[in-house]
């Protein structure tokens, strides 16, 4: 990426690159989120053959990420990072960007992307849904169930109410019964919730449980509701885990924590279209990193003495199972 001006032929060519209309809008859109291609096009109302073409120009000067899922590339544009990080890129953008939002097509292209958005997490809840009776065989399978239990061994007070954030059909929860006086499990799958209450409302132990249907990036809690939180094996299947880090910082009380459980990077394709995975793992440094950019402090990393053994995979690698990390943190009092 340029951090100083290019010499005046590749300058005139980056300027015509950057003045087309049509390109200030695909950086416009891609500036605040990750998108497929497909999703790009719909959102600018455009062919495929056209936004390629115009992808192709933008390529040429590394403005773009790129994370490719099976056949589906997911763009993203970090304009934020750019102007912070100044040089001659930042400089441009920093001067591009409100004539960009200014541009007649812009407010159109939005209303298109929330659209997009809103498909997209209809086909996420549609995908849970579905696969929520059979949840239970095919994604909650772990070697030694060491990492539910060093998740519930963070909320050891009676008296505490603790929040289980994207909680499926509630194997971590379970793991809560009898350990703190209120467990609320948030999913946005109500399929998920009724397989979590079959599941919990089995096994009365004196915890009072509340269900409630909502999105991670939105929660349907008060601001400092509750005393923690946990969020075991969710932000793989999420956009980005900020959105969601921060609202779990918004509903813990202060002094309270927030627990997650994740898969570590690993290569196992299938999981994309089996499980609904978006991100084959995180990296543990990366969604640390992003904990203590979302407010938490004292953040702590743990390799968990676990591995999750997803059902459908080969015997093999079934018998390896795949590593997960523990990384905890706490709201400043």
């Amino acid at each position: 990426m340029l951090k100083s001006p290019p010499d005046s032929p590749s300058l005139a060519s980056l300027l015509k690159a950057l003045g087309d209309p049509t390109r200030l809008r695909i950086l416009g859109l891609l500036g605040g989120h990750e998108l497929s291609v497909g999703e790009l096009c719909r959102s600018l109302g455009l062919s495929q053959s056209r936004v390629s073409n115009h992808l192709r120009v933008i390529r040429e000067y590394a403005l773009l990420t790129e994370r490719h899922v099976g056949p589906s590339t997911f763009l993203y544009f970090d304009a934020a990072g750019l102007e912070a990080g100044g040089g001659f890129l930042g400089e441009l953008w920093a001067t591009l960007a409100p004539e960009v939002r200014r541009q007649r097509e812009h407010g159109d292209d939005l209303a298109r992307l929330r659209g997009v958005l809103e498909e997209r997490r209809q086909n996420t809840r549609n995908f849970f849904d579905s696969v929520a009776g059979e949840w239970n065989a095919i994604g909650v399978d772990f070697a030694t169930g060491q990492a539910r239990q060093r998740v519930a061994a963070n909320f050891v007070d009676p008296q505490l109410t603790v929040a289980d954030l994207g909680c499926g059909t509630g194997y971590v929860a379970q793991a809560f019964l009898g350990l703190c006086s209120r467990v609320i499990c948030v999913d946005s799958s109500t399929g998920m919730l009724e397989e979590a209450r079959k599941r919990l409302d089995e096994t009365p132990v004196g915890t009072r449980i509340e269900y409630r249907p909502g999105e991670l990036d939105s929660l349907p809690l008060s601001d400092g509701e509750v005393d923690g939180a946990v969020c075991a094996m969710v932000l793989h299947h999420l956009e980005s885990p900020d959105a969601c880090l921060a609202e779990m910082f918004r509903i813990i009380r202060p002094g309270g924590t927030a627990v997650l459980l994740e898969l570590s990077p690993h290569r196992q394709e299938w999981m994309h279209e089996a499980l609904g995975d978006r991100h084959l793992g995180l990296d543990p440094q990366l969604v640390a990193q992003s904990l203590e950019s979302a407010g938490f402090v004292e953040v702590a990393l743990e390799i968990a003495a676990d591995r999750y053994q997803p059902g459908q995979a080969e015997r093999a690698e079934r018998e390896e199972g795949l590593p997960l990390y523990i990384i905890r943190g706490r709201v400043p009092r």
